[in-house]
């Protein structure tokens, strides 16, 4: 009996993650499966649209034929894939990007069976535009670092500092840990560093890297992100029915609201009593997060795009959204004891960082055969370190300087609201239509 609910609990917690029930459901309609319907609709549509279009083009015959194989999979998506650790806006939204990461990690492992030709041959029919496109391995980057005006360093704050700032800004709700970020952010500046004989726009002066990169978007990013998440955590979470709302402003303000998170968890990577595998699987977080930044960096150099391209800002999007469930999944692996495997998204995602990585290698030999061995070496070793020291030194800095028992405990409960209570705020909620209801 014991190890019959020791599976189960087990099981629950890894169902938690993978596959999480929905609470308090007030819209059956939406939540009810409808599979006939899916079917037949999706069947109705792809008849129709196979019968009435015309076939003369072979490039729109193509286009049609991959969407319709997309279309066809995210709908299989929605029926049978897990939703993983969310499910705001609903749970159909994140089995569908579930199954994007499929179809990605699919498409890249039949690139990987492609060569170089064949592969640039596919963006071309996509792009024609690319063929015009090269990468001007000649062009300097980081010159006259001494002349440091106002002017100068204005210039370089454009769209893509802008979204620097917003992607330091994600990554700090993803993972709400200033250790971790910040050893992130600082391995990010040596592995530019380290592989700036690979690919010349690493090369950055000094003002550049330290004040712009380091202090100004990584900084401000994570210290924003981290912010929010102190904002959402201490926030009190109470939802109440959309039908249970009179006004139209209350009703539309829920439906807003139903694409915000439905809790929020304060998280706790570590604490002064955590095992050294769990130290080692934080560690390991942070040299996947460089590889991962290192294959956009790759792909587009090695396939000659452009940083503005709709493939590179596409990739981007679906990395993020792939990442958001990863790393929660992730994180309730090396922290649940009770959960024994990793999610399917974090499996999935695991597959897609180092897919991309061998398609760069494979691809990319000629670039790589200027590498300096020398220096890779040093910038592992680097890693390791500036990992393990910023890791456990935010440890310690918690242990001795905040106090060992708000690390070792999750989030505080809020004490019980006594039912005379309870019932008379319900009453002051419906009577307001907030769109929240208590617990």
């Amino acid at each position: 009996n014991c190890v019959k609910m020791k599976r189960k609990e087990n099981a629950d917690a890894f169902a938690t993650v993978n596959e999480r029930p929905v609470d308090d459901i007030s819209l059956e309609f939406f939540y009810k499966p409808h599979t006939i319907t899916l079917l037949a609709f999706s069947i109705v549509c792809a008849m129709y649209f196979a019968f009435v279009r015309n076939e003369s083009d072979i490039q729109e015959n193509i286009w049609s034929g991959i969407i319709c194989v997309i279309f066809f999979f995210l709908t299989v998506s929605v029926i049978a894939f897990p939703n993983g650790p969310f499910t705001r806006p609903h749970p159909a939204v994140w089995r569908m990007i579930f199954g994007l990461s499929v179809l990605y990690l699919l498409g890249l492992q039949f690139l990987m069976f492609q060569n170089y030709k064949t592969i640039m041959g596919i963006f071309y029919w996509l792009d024609p535009g690319l063929k015009n496109f090269h990468i001007n391995m000649d062009k300097e980057y980081g010159v006259n670092c001494s002349d440091i005006t106002l002017e100068r360093i204005w210039s370089h704050v454009d769209v893509f500092a802008l979204a620097h700032f917003l992607g330091w800004m994600f990554k700090a709700i993803l993972i709400r840990h200033m250790g971790i970020l910040w050893a992130i952010s600082i391995m990010w500046e040596i592995t530019e560093i380290a592989f700036a004989h690979l690919l010349p726009n690493f090369i950055e002066c000094w003002w550049d890297a330290l004040i712009l990169d380091v202090m100004v978007c990584n900084g401000v990013g994570i210290w924003c992100g981290l912010k929010l998440c102190k904002m959402l955590e201490m926030r009190e979470y109470r939802w109440i029915s959309i039908r249970d709302i009179s006004s139209t402003t209350g009703k539309i303000k829920r439906a807003v609201l139903q694409f915000t998170p439905q809790s929020w968890t304060a998280v706790r990577w570590l604490d002064p009593k955590s095992t050294y595998m769990r130290f080692l699987a934080v560690c390991q977080l942070v040299i996947f997060w460089q590889v991962t930044e290192l294959n956009t960096f790759f792909l587009k150099h090695i396939f000659e795009m452009p940083p503005s391209h709709p493939v590179v800002i596409v990739r981007l999007i679906l990395i993020g959204l792939f990442t958001a469930p990863s790393v929660r999944q992730y994180y309730i692996y090396i922290t649940d004891t009770q959960c024994k495997r990793v999610g399917t998204q974090c499996w999935v995602y695991g597959g897609i960082m180092v897919t991309e990585a061998i398609l760069c290698i494979k691809n990319g030999k000629e670039l790589f055969e200027r590498t300096q061995s020398t220096n890779i070496i040093v910038w592992l070793l680097i890693q390791l370190f500036v990992s393990v020291v910023f890791v456990y030194g935010y440890m310690l800095w918690h242990k001795y300087f905040q106090g060992e028992c708000d690390i070792a405990s999750p989030a505080k409960m809020a004490p019980p609201v006594p039912t005379k209570i309870r019932q008379r705020n319900r009453r002051q909620l419906r009577e307001d239509a907030s769109p929240y209801k208590d617990d």
